[in-house]
């Protein structure tokens, strides 16, 4: 009985371990819309990356902002040649529903840090939220 209850839980925890492997593979791709998007100045695919309702926060030369994401990204980009940027997946992570990505975009004279929150909506991981801070590079 003892062995059976052993492999039992050993199942369960692999199950776990599968199903937040696969869940993180999922955020990776939802956070690489934003990346890819923004590097290729493709609002239509960084659209894919977030909520409709997701939000912005942020401060910026004249403090505090907080702005819908998605209506912030489709003024800010405009179609063009790729930007001269490197990105990349800092940290993830995750428990049940809900998760978040630090992320590091970084440009020539400086950097951005995201910090990005996702849940999982009907099946599918979204950012609901995003704040960031912009630091000089040295």
């Amino acid at each position: 009985m003892k062995t059976i209850t052993l492999t039992l839980i050993a199942f369960l925890i692999s199950l776990n371990c599968i199903a937040q492997n696969n869940d993180r593979k999922l955020i990776e791709k939802t956070v690489f819309y934003y990346l890819d998007g923004g590097t290729n100045n493709d609002f239509e695919t960084l659209k894919k990356a977030f909520h409709k309702d997701a939000t912005m926060k942020f401060i910026s030369g004249n403090g505090y902002k907080d702005v819908n994401a998605l209506e912030f990204f489709k003024n800010a980009i405009k179609p063009g040649s790729k930007q001269n940027r490197k990105t990349s997946i800092e940290a993830i992570n995750v428990t049940g529903n809900a998760a978040n990505a630090k992320l590091k975009i970084e440009y020539t004279n400086f950097y951005f840090i995201d910090y990005m929150n996702l849940l999982k909506i009907d099946g599918e991981w979204k950012v609901v939220s995003k704040i960031f801070h912009r630091q000089r590079s040295n």
